[in-house]
């Protein structure tokens, strides 16, 4: 199936460039297990890589010009700009996702006396929380890489897909995405301290069950939904909370202190704001020793838990979300379910035993249809590498 993915690229390449490629690269989307709205919080998140992604072909120029070719945006063309041309292309444009990364790595102290060739082609539905817009960071990041031989660590290509995204997007997220695509490896989950940057792989065993990711199909854009209010909201919780207790992020505190200290915040709504940060943090640490310890039904309960956190206090679900969700917990075979990502449409996930996908997808999909008006997508999750390159000649 890859092979094809990269042959008919390779065709597009000559196509748009005429010219041949002379790299392949792949960069994952993400799923998040459990840890949601934590990142930018300073908690604990449980990310994977999964096998859908973006798919890039790549090839150096002698002149100072990029050009950048997508399958999944061809009404834009073929984007053309020199490389140190820090301007916006225009609003909604991909193109500025690649050119994010390269003012990123830039700061870092890059220099590019030259351009590159860029035709990529993503499986990624757009806007389903998956993560396309940080896939597309990390392939640039690795492009570049790659095609200037630079002596960079993969933190700092995951920081600056981070910085892409909050400084030159305009989205203030945090830095979970990017870590899950840098850093994810077949059948781990990444478990990460997002304060300290200090992660550990924890190996994802299943057994008789398997992760459905369920799509609402409704699209979202992050800066144009209300995730940065939300980002807002927690930072206005830490500025009340530091009247007396000294901490930078809501994730330094537990349930406990919270609750002692909860009266410190001025408003209501931020105050359930920062119940669902702390409280999301407890159920990823208590996660991770379920996983490791095989206890499934539990690790279940605590996606439920989830989800009804995100739904009462964070408020980020809605009836696409809910209704997924909400049916899916009550089919047979289901552990647990949850929204996953940013919320405000995009995806949800179900654990459920292998012998009731078929049934998981009939009943959920017929509810959500009569509920919502439309189809429904579901995929059952694989977790894969992180982003990476791809050898010419193994794929042909």
């Amino acid at each position: 199936m890859e092979s094809k993915i990269y042959r008919e690229l390779e065709r597009e390449f000559q196509s748009k460039f005429d010219s041949q490629p002379s790299d392949f690269f792949f960069s994952p989307g993400r799923i998040n297990l459990i840890g949601e709205h934590t990142d930018y919080n300073g908690g604990h998140v449980l990310p994977a890589a999964i096998t859908i992604g973006t798919y890039g072909a790549a090839k150096s120029r002698h002149d100072r010009f990029v050009k950048l070719y997508s399958k999944n945006f061809s009404n834009e063309g073929v984007i053309t700009f020199d490389i140190n041309d820090e301007n916006h292309l225009q609003k909604g444009s991909w193109g500025n996702f690649v050119k994010g990364v390269l003012q990123s790595l830039r700061l870092y102290g890059n220099k590019f006396d030259h351009g590159f060739e860029l035709a990529i082609v993503g499986n990624i539905p757009n806007g389903s929380g998956l993560s396309s817009s940080s896939s597309l960071e990390l392939l640039a990041g690795i492009v570049v890489k790659k095609l200037y031989d630079l002596k960079i660590p993969r933190l700092q290509l995951v920081a600056s897909g981070q910085k892409a995204e909050n400084d030159y997007i305009g989205v203030n997220t945090g830095i979970m995405d990017q870590f899950a695509i840098g850093y994810g490896e077949k059948n781990q989950a990444i478990y990460l301290d997002t304060n300290t940057m200090i992660y550990e792989l924890v190996p994802v065993e299943m057994r008789d069950n398997v992760v459905v990711i369920m799509n609402t199909n409704k699209k979202r854009e992050l800066s144009d939904s209300k995730y940065n209010e939300r980002v807002r909201e927690t930072q206005e919780a830490v500025f009340d909370l530091q009247k007396e207790l000294r901490i930078n992020f809501l994730g330094e505190i537990d349930s406990k202190t919270f609750e002692k200290s909860k009266h410190l915040i001025n408003r209501e709504v931020v105050a359930r704001r920062a119940k669902h940060a702390v409280s999301e943090n407890e159920r990823t640490k208590i996660a991770v020793k379920l996983l490791k310890d095989n206890h499934m039904m539990e690790f279940g309960r605590l996606l439920n838990e989830s989800h009804e956190s995100l739904k009462t206090d964070y408020e980020v679900t809605g009836i696409e979300l809910d209704t997924l969700v909400e049916t899916a917990q009550k089919v047979p075979g289901v552990l647990g379910a949850r929204m996953t990502g940013a919320g405000f449409g995009g995806c949800a996930i179900a654990l459920v035993n292998k012998r009731n996908v078929a049934e998981l997808k009939q009943i959920v999909g017929k509810a959500y249809k009569d509920k919502v008006g439309y189809e429904a997508s579901f995929y059952v999750a694989e977790i894969g590498q992180g982003v990476h390159s791809i050898s010419l000649n193994a794929e042909k």
